[in-house]
């Protein structure tokens, strides 16, 4: 069992310099630790912490509220997850948002709808996280000889929430709800994920959740930038010609001034700075996107889960029920950051033209799963550090 140093979560400290409120230095007054000792507890760097620097720590957040004497010094510390789902489960809040849509000529909200692939994809996430993808029984379970000190991780607190998906409602609106939902995330206390579920084509919190990782503005086009290495973020969508385009770091209609994107579908930049096509609204080459972003010093997840058609969607769905150790262990994890971002290519196996398609849940189709190289990743938290 594996343990985590909590201290930036209770104080709500953030890795955003604008934010910091002079957390480093009341600490350093208070307790007499040394700064860079100081930062590197904050960060959950420190490789050791000496009794007397702990007890200084706890007396210094039982004087400012931020937590109870019976409570230390536990609440310092958190379990490591060592798999996928756990990596959710064990957060006490979970929040699952995904996109709403409406008929262009409605304009009552009671008409709106969440699209079915979302639906499906929604249901295996919080089947996963409630099972363990379907261990937790087993783990809950004492065989022979075995003693577990606690029982299976489960969540305290889920919730759900909608936004509205780009071209449903006026622009501003659309961004303005998707905002208010991040900007709540962030500020609830406590350990916490967001998980966003679709594409910036249904869903423009996934926006937010790219710029706060990679630095970027959000809701900016950067088809223009010189070349495609200069994009902020390691994967891209093109859309469809027939696809709302909502301007996007994340997605648009070319690589970059001088390097197209024939094919619609997901493309995403490989270790030599090159760009690849995933795949996309071909069928039969279909794509999907899982990324996770986890400052554990922070007990904060992010996480987008995303296929490019609806048909990928669920076959993503049908990847996290029976396979989700793929996307494990995090492909970055640098103290006390962890990031995992895969590309997953299906195949299909089968035919599937019949108009029954869209029921189906158990989609058969070979999936190929994709690690983004971490030098894509460490270019762009080089700058945004």
């Amino acid at each position: 069992m594996r343990y985590a140093f909590r201290l930036a979560e209770l104080l709500g400290h953030t890795p955003d310099r604008r934010k910091r409120p002079g957390t480093i230095k009341a600490i350093v007054e208070y307790t007499g630790l040394d700064r860079h000792q100081v930062a590197a507890l904050l960060k959950n760097e420190a490789k050791y912490i000496p009794i007397e620097a702990l007890s200084r720590l706890c007396d210094y957040l039982i004087e400012h509220g931020y937590a109870k004497a019976d409570e230390l010094p536990g609440a310092l510390f958190a379990i490591k997850p060592e798999n996928f789902w756990e990596l959710l489960a064990r957060r006490r809040r979970l929040e699952v948002c995904v996109g709403v849509r409406r008929p262009p000529d409605d304009q009552s909200a009671d008409t709106a709808w969440v699209v079915a692939s979302d639906a499906v994809l929604a249901g295996e996430v919080l089947n996963g996280v409630s099972t363990l993808g379907g261990t937790a029984k087993a783990l809950s379970n004492v065989g022979a000889g075995a003693v577990r000190s606690e029982l299976p991780p489960h969540l305290e607190n889920l919730k759900q929430t909608l936004v509205w998906s780009p071209v449903t409602m006026p622009e501003d609106q659309v961004r303005a709800r998707v905002k208010e939902v991040y900007d709540e995330f962030g500020e609830i206390d406590g350990d916490k994920a967001l998980i966003c579920l679709g594409s910036v084509k249904s869903n423009l919190t996934v926006e937010m959740v790219m710029g706060a990782a990679f630095g970027c503005d959000p809701f900016v086009s950067q088809d223009d930038v010189k070349t495609a290495k200069e994009r902020s973020c390691p994967f891209f969508l093109r859309y469809r010609d027939s696809d709302p385009h909502p301007p996007a770091a994340s997605a648009g209609m070319r690589l970059s001034k001088t390097e197209k994107a024939d094919q619609p579908g997901l493309y995403y930049e490989q270790a030599n700075g090159s760009w690849a096509f995933a795949g996309g609204a071909t069928r039969g080459q279909d794509a999907a996107l899982v990324f996770y972003i986890y400052r554990e010093s922070l007990g904060r997840l992010e996480m987008i889960l995303s296929g490019f058609s609806g048909r990928a969607t669920r076959l993503l769905a049908r990847t996290l029920a029976h396979q989700a150790e793929v996307f494990w262990p995090p492909i970055y994890h640098e103290n006390y950051l962890q990031i995992g971002a895969y590309i997953v290519q299906y195949a299909a196996s089968e035919a599937t033209d019949g108009a029954d398609d869209i029921l189906r849940t158990d989609l058969l189709a070979e999936a190929t799963v994709i690690p983004l190289p971490v030098e894509a990743i460490q270019r762009r938290l080089a700058k945004v550090s």
